[in-house]
């Protein structure tokens, strides 16, 4: 494992920033325009700021301050340099005592000026303060990252505390180039951060990280060789039912709907469907994919619309679920708990983990779901196994709460990758 120097990614890193934080930064210069029009004649220069005090905090300050007493004001602005190529401007309406002062490359001394600007765009005399942010976020994050071999490709650990929006960029040699370029850039607020970027062969290969941030500062990025895990797609063709008696009673038979709806390729109605009217806790299903297998991930599709119907979001679709897995030959039944953590051994079977349906992109409640969402529950919802997780053979799908809090559930359509071997 090595570090090299920050500067060959910096052009990717400005790139990802200007993807991301668009919208960000559209709405900071629309904040700003109405300061930069001259609504105004009275070209008397306001006084300056007095009282000035400083709070640092990670990668900012928050500077206060007494306003002058000039009818004119209009607001209050910052000038300073964030690193060495960058020169930042903030403003705060005359309304407020504080500006914020962001976006420092790291801890150390900074000199900001301050100036108070009036209604005709005259400002004040400067005033200069010095301010000493903590260790921004994003160079925080940085030591915590970790990079193991995963699953057809690598998985990133990292840990955000201060949960600040951060970029986490993973690059890696370009088949043509030969040179280190990103292959995923992962936005997130997370405090957690746990992702993988997948569709490489088994060969060794250099893998790194570095982090960034909305400013287009950059960290050191973290370097390592790593030979990806063998894995496709668990052939569905072995698939077969392994009915047990604490099993649910299935619903819409007569329609088709049945346990091997799952493994059919048809991601639409019908599927495996449980009957209304069962009172019991989990709605469960088990099958045996016919071969052990050390799991990488799985991909469920709920119901989306049918029928001149829309499901999405609602109805017998699963929002909570975990899967059990088992290695043996012929795993006896046992009453599995409603909830237990990800390892957790209950007679035969083991916890996969605790899976939950993400929300709809849009945001809108159930019932109002846009074309947006219908196509996010077209597309198939993608889980990872975690890498501690041993092999297995038999899966049951325990659902726990559905979308409509129903009292039976519905999916279409599993898929399960890993390796076989």
């Amino acid at each position: 494992m090595k570090i090299r120097s920050k500067i060959y990614n910096r052009l990717f890193a400005l790139q990802f920033i200007a993807m991301l934080f668009v919208a960000c930064s559209f709405y900071s210069c629309k904040e700003s325009e109405g300061f930069n029009e001259v609504v105004s004649k009275d070209m008397t220069k306001p006084g300056a700021l007095t009282g000035v005090k400083v709070e640092n905090l990670a990668g900012a300050a928050v500077i206060s301050y007494v306003l002058p007493n000039s009818e004119n004001l209009l607001y209050v602005q910052a000038e300073y340099r964030i690193n060495s190529r960058t020169v930042r401007q903030s403003k705060s309406s005359y309304y407020s005592d504080t500006i914020k002062v962001e976006g420092f490359e790291k801890s150390g001394d900074y000199d900001v000026t301050l100036y108070a600007v009036s209604r005709a765009n005259v400002k004040s005399d400067p005033v200069q303060v010095r301010v000493h942010p903590a260790t921004p976020s994003y160079l925080s994050v940085y030591p915590t990252v970790q990079l193991q071999a995963d699953f057809g490709g690598v998985n990133v650990i990292a840990s955000n505390p201060a949960k600040k929006p951060i970029g986490v960029i993973v690059i890696s040699n370009d088949k043509t180039t030969g040179k280190m370029l990103p292959i995923e850039q992962f936005y997130t607020e997370a405090e957690n951060i746990n992702f993988s970027v997948r569709g490489f062969d088994t060969l060794k290969r250099d893998f790194g990280v570095y982090v960034t941030d909305r400013w287009g500062n950059i960290s050191d990025t973290l370097f390592k060789s790593i030979s990806p895990i063998f894995e496709i797609m668990v052939p569905k063709a072995q698939f077969s039912e392994y009915r047990l008696p604490s099993d649910s009673p299935l619903g819409a038979t007569g329609l088709g709907w049945n346990t091997s709806r799952l493994w059919d390729n048809n991601t639409s109605d019908p599927g495996w469907h449980t009957e209304a009217g069962y009172s019991k806790p989990l709605q469960l299903c088990t099958f045996d994919m016919g071969v052990l297998t050390k799991l990488s991930r799985y991909k469920l599709w709920e119901r989306g619309e049918a029928y001149g119907n829309d499901y999405s979001y609602n109805h017998g679709n699963p929002k909570a679920w975990t899967l059990w897995g088992s290695a043996k030959t012929a795993p006896a039944d046992i009453e599995l708990p409603v909830s237990s953590a990800k390892g957790t051994v209950v007679g035969d079977w083991i916890n996969l983990g605790n899976f939950t349906c993400p929300p709809p992109p849009s945001g809108n409640a159930p019932g109002q779901t846009t074309p947006v969402d219908l196509a996010a529950v077209k597309a198939g919802f993608e889980f990872n196994i975690a890498l501690d997780i041993p092999k297995v053979r038999f899966i049951r799908l325990a659902v726990n709460s559905t979308w409509g809090n129903a009292d039976f559930a519905h999916v279409m359509e599993l898929s399960f990758w890993g390796n076989t071997n």
